[in-house]
């Protein structure tokens, strides 16, 4: 039992915060509407409808809070309506946002999308975010670990940088997680990922939340209300379930990336590597530094596109699948899937080769994953 006062580790907190001590298994709240006036509240609000607010929802919210080490926290119906949420209701006309070139291709839609509105977009490669922000810069928003080649920001660098120039600092954590990292410790204004991969965890259902510092939260509530991205009730359940194996799954899964990782480095089929937990990674030193595990996404590149598409067809368990942080072993081909609508030039100074795969490793035996990539790579 710990002591009082004393701080609850990950999984301790995953499993219990916020639980009502009259359930081992919190309730469904399966309602579109509630007692109002004269009912509950949630955050000082009359609870009245689900759209605003659910106490299913609400439990999530709270463990994620407690995780990320937030003031508070918004769950959503996809991680996407979270960062849409964030943009939407912070920036105006003739705003600046600075973000990376190298973030997931959806985000990166999404932002540049914003400039028919008349906000300015900088894209940029994440060596130079640092430079790139400056006194007009609204919000900078960045990824703890990049998708798909799992480049490392210098997050504290580029948070201090925001901090000096009065500039809103946003982190997409969802491949490290909180038990790999926490960026509101490290000084972000604010944390989203998506819960459909780790929080999840089981390929089941899509979520997204939310947390940081309470000045905005009434803000991105209005805005999630009016723009209806709310959580459904069952998809938080579903979520909270989840959580509570989030640290073994992640600790497993960051244990399996890296021996993947090492044994793709060592096979004649393979031409690179990206993974920051390998010592030849140019990001090793300072995610070691960072992180304490380097997330389950190993990315690799075959001779070309062609082979790539063979190897996916040349698998036998490990299944195609454009996402990533569940029980399953899954591989993806970014070309042709997440960075799909980027242009073929960009990609290329992204080092999104044509041969460029994606592989989310699972919860099966590692010798299993390893015999299936080494068997898919020698028929190419």
């Amino acid at each position: 039992m710990s002591e009082p006062g004393k701080k609850r580790g990950i999984s301790s907190i995953s499993i219990h915060e916020g639980e009502d001590p009259l359930y081992i298994i919190p309730p469904i709240y399966q309602s579109a509407i509630f007692k109002h006036p004269f009912g509950e509240q949630i955050r000082g609000r009359e609870l009245k409808y689900s759209r605003e607010d659910n106490p299913t929802v609400h439990l999530l919210e709270k463990k994620v809070n407690a995780l990320e080490k937030g003031e508070d926290c918004l769950a959503f119906g996809s991680g996407m309506a979270a960062i849409s949420t964030i943009f939407l209701s912070t920036v105006s006309k003739g705003d600046e946002i600075v973000t990376s070139k190298e973030i997931y291709g959806a985000s990166l839609v999404l932002l540049r999308s914003l400039e028919k509105f008349g906000i300015r977009v900088k894209c940029v490669l994440n060596g130079d975010l640092v430079k790139s922000i400056t006194r007009d810069t609204k919000i900078a928003f960045i990824e703890t670990i990049t998708n798909p080649t799992l480049g490392v920001p210098n997050l504290p660098e580029i948070v201090k940088t925001c901090r000096e120039n009065g500039a809103i600092s946003v982190v997409d954590n969802t491949f490290a997680t909180p038990v790999n990292f926490r960026p509101l410790e490290w000084g972000a204004d604010y944390v989203v990922e998506s819960a459909t991969k780790y929080l999840g965890g089981h390929n089941d259902v899509i979520g997204g939340v939310l947390s940081g510092k309470k000045e905005r939260m009434a803000d991105f509530w209005e805005w999630r209300r009016n723009l209806g991205g709310s959580l459904d009730p069952l998809a938080a359940f579903l979520i909270i379930r989840g959580l509570k194996t989030l640290k073994l799954r992640v600790e497993c899964q960051n244990k399996g990336a890296q021996e993947v990782a090492e044994f793709l480095e060592g096979h004649t089929k393979v031409k690179r590597v990206f993974y920051p937990g390998l010592k030849s990674s140019q990001f090793n030193k300072l995610a070691s530094r960072l992180m304490p595990g380097f997330g389950g996404v190993v990315s690799f590149e075959v001779e070309n596109g062609e082979k790539a598409l063979r190897l996916l067809t040349s698998l036998s368990f490990i299944k195609t699948a454009p996402s990533l942080g569940g029980a399953e072993t899954l591989i993806t081909h970014p070309v042709s899937s997440s960075h799909k609508s980027i242009n073929p030039a960009e990609r290329k100074e992204l080092g999104i080769e044509e041969g460029l795969l994606r592989l989310s490793i699972g919860l099966e035996e590692i010798d299993d994953i390893l015999e299936d990539l080494d068997k898919a790579l020698k028929s190419l």
